[in-house]
């Protein structure tokens, strides 16, 4: 099988060359020169664990703060690490103090874990998910903010709210929402997985009360390197599931929020340590900066999305500016009487691509606030390492598949 070629720059990566890949926004993928940091990270960790995890291990995870802070537009001291966005939202719901009536809001195109998350804190409580219906295909901003607004009532306690949808991959109007929220009276978490190096971000301007996101997506870091911004007025007694053995006894000199997420006893810290790596490697592939890489990459997305789109037929479902590097495509749903047999994905016309095609790429669909899928969508990423024949030989499968259902 004659697989189309990648970018050239896709030898900075160990992906399998005989697999399309474009799924970054699942999981990330990881440099070569990045894993070996990680390597040699390992190694010091294991020629004297004791050294390296009471001496060294606390200033490698300032050095990650310190570099991470002007990325992502906060004060390094504000942040602290986790190993992923699901972590940082059961962190943020441990310590909220819900009573019977109160709502948390969120919306339909939530990552299905975080809204898990809140479903089962609501019933432990007594509170209510709310959930706004956002649209798709969209129109624009307005629809999103109106949408979410008119959910909002005095008994919403907090917002669950996306930087970036995971099924939709639409970029939402985040510090405004969060200001209409907050002359509410309301507090939002905003879940921003996929927002460090995919599109603009400064914490500080969208001002939430707790914003988490993942490194290992867009910034290249190794899985495990989530981080979690909680705004200032609100870190005391904010704790980690977990609590440190410096929770009676704190060592001086550094801040009891930072110290205490610092170290939850023994676990791998090199995939936080390596993060400064990631930061300053990518845009060094394309000799530029971040704003580089994400300008390269969302081009890339928006060639993509718009290809795919004529190949079958359908209008872009977002504007161009809600969308950073992935883009998503909804797809016609199988006629009833289709009978893939069993799936390991969501959507049998995946394992397809995988198994006959060597693509991988997400299919998944949009529920309603039942849970009842709604839209079927193909969702596809844009990094350094793709190139737009990769996209072109999607289109070609995803007809071909599309036929043989409805023959």
């Amino acid at each position: 099988m004659q697989l189309p070629s990648p970018s050239p720059l896709a030898s900075a990566w160990a992906l399998d060359p005989d697999v399309v890949f474009l799924n970054n926004g699942s999981f990330g993928a990881c440099p070569r020169a990045v894993m070996q940091r990680r390597q040699q990270l390992l190694e010091r960790s294991e020629a004297e664990p004791i050294r390296f995890m009471l001496h060294e291990a606390p200033e490698l995870i300032d050095r990650a703060r310190r570099t991470l802070g002007p990325i992502v537009g906060a004060e390094p001291h504000d942040i602290v690490f986790v190993p992923n966005v699901t972590i940082a939202v059961a962190t943020v719901a441990a310590n909220l103090r819900l009573r019977p009536g109160d709502e948390i809001l969120v919306n339909t195109h939530e990552y299905p874990a975080c809204l898990a998350i809140f479903e089962r804190l609501c019933a432990q409580t007594g509170a209510t998910v709310v959930f706004a219906d956002l649209p798709f295909p969209v129109p624009g901003e307005e629809a999103v903010f109106h949408a979410i607004m008119s959910k909002a009532t005095d008994r919403t306690r907090l917002c669950l709210l996306s930087h970036v949808t995971s099924p939709s991959a639409m970029i939402l109007p985040a510090a405004r929402i969060v200001a209409a929220l907050r002359q509410r009276g309301v507090e939002t978490l905003v879940d921003g997985a996929h927002a460090p190096g995919f599109c603009e971000l400064d914490i500080a301007a969208i001002n939430p009360a707790y914003y988490t996101a993942n490194c290992h997506k867009w910034l290249g870091s190794p899985r495990g390197s989530g981080f979690l911004y909680v705004r200032r007025d609100l870190q005391e007694n904010f704790r980690p599931l977990a609590l440190s053995v410096y929770a009676k006894k704190p060592p001086a000199g550094k801040s009891f929020f930072n110290v205490e997420f610092d170290f939850i006893g023994t676990q791998d810290y090199t995939p936080i340590m390596c993060i400064p790596d990631a930061i300053e490697h990518l845009p060094t592939l394309i000799h530029s900066d971040w704003s580089g890489v994400r300008t390269r990459n969302h081009a890339l997305a928006l060639r993509a999305r718009d290809l795919l789109c004529d190949r079958l037929g359908i209008d872009a479902p977002v504007p161009d500016h809600m969308l950073g590097s992935m883009a998503t495509i909804p797809l016609p749903s199988p006629p009833a009487t289709w009978n893939p047999g069993p799936t390991r994905y969501h959507d049998a016309l995946q394992d397809r691509l995988v198994s006959k095609h060597r693509i991988q790429v997400p299919l998944w669909f949009i529920a309603d606030e039942s849970g009842k899928p709604r839209v079927r969508f193909v969702r596809i990423s844009a990094q350094l390492y793709n190139a737009i024949e990769q996209y072109e030989y999607l289109a070609h499968c995803l007809r071909r598949e599309l036929a043989a259902e409805n023959a």
